[in-house]
């Protein structure tokens, strides 16, 4: 099996642990809304891409990581898109949770996503119970205070943020959490990942500073012009749409550099390279030489 594959399927069978014929069918059924179809689950494929980096083969610790991981994206989105933040009408190619459930039950679904997340979680456990404690900090971590994606969030209310801090925590902190945790449920040094998934987190983000001024919301399967309509801190706003491909481009080599010495150094540097030709915006994108 693959490792999109063992990452689906580990998704699927967490959902399936939590819920049953007693649960509220319509909040079952947009719990798995919410998760599937997904995009590209780049967060638990930089876990994953890290695990094997380090050992030579995905653990199931990192399984486990990184579908904590993508459950608390998943939720991130589901409550981003609610009217009290960005009222999205679509995400992913379709109607936003909220419009397709409603609101309260967006709301709840977010909420059990995050309960789910540390649910799966706890079976990192049965096989690396001695790894346990440090992973459950370093995803809260990444998904709370005080440089995760609430505190992200958190910046969005707030009259004045410095564009790099708020990209930091709304993208990188989790980014940064999937790269640690990778190299933790490895048994490697964790803190020794973290500048390498912060600068990819942020290059994430800037990436979608640009999509959201330059890419067809067909292409992105959302709306377009958000962070302008609603003020949001943005590269583009802060450098232009060159200075903010410029931004990008250091960030992508800041990460390449910042892979630390591993058994997979090579192969990951290039998945990296591959990986980031994926985010320019079609119109931005430069001919190839």
């Amino acid at each position: 099996m693959d490792v999109a594959a063992r990452i689906e399927t580990a998704l699927k069978r967490a959902i399936e642990c939590n819920v049953g014929p007693s649960s509220p069918p319509r909040l079952t059924a947009a719990i798995r809304y919410a998760v599937f179809p997904g995009g590209a689950r780049i967060r638990p494929r930089l876990c994953v891409a890290v695990s094997q980096a380090c050992a030579g083969r995905v653990t199931s610790a990192a399984i486990c990581a990184a579908v904590s991981i993508e459950f608390l994206h998943c939720a991130s989105l589901v409550h981003d898109d609610l009217p009290c933040f960005d009222d999205a009408a679509m995400r992913r190619g379709r109607p936003s949770l909220h419009r397709a459930f409603g609101e309260p039950l967006a709301v709840l679904t977010g909420d059990a996503l995050i309960v789910l997340a540390f649910h799966a979680l706890a079976a990192a456990g049965n096989s690396s119970h001695s790894l346990l404690p440090i992973l459950v900090r370093t995803i809260a971590r990444g998904s709370g205070m005080p440089g995760g994606i609430v505190a992200g969030q958190g910046w969005e209310c707030e009259p004045h943020v410095e564009v790099g801090a708020y990209h930091r925590a709304k993208t990188g902190g989790l980014f940064a959490a999937a790269a640690v945790a990778g190299a933790v449920a490895s048994g490697a040094d964790g803190a020794a990942w973290h500048a390498f998934g912060e600068s990819m987190g942020e290059a994430y983000q800037v990436a979608d500073d640009l999509r959201d001024v330059a890419a067809d919301s067909s292409e992105i399967g959302k709306p377009t012009g958000k962070d302008a309509a609603l003020r949001r801190p943005s590269a583009v706003a802060q450098l232009g749409v060159s200075g903010a491909l410029q931004r990008l481009e250091q960030l992508i080599a800041a990460a390449i550099d910042a892979v630390p010495v591993c058994a997979g150094v090579d192969e990951l540097r290039s998945h990296i390279i591959t990986e980031s030709s994926r985010l320019v915006p079609r119109k931005l994108a430069r001919p190839a030489a």
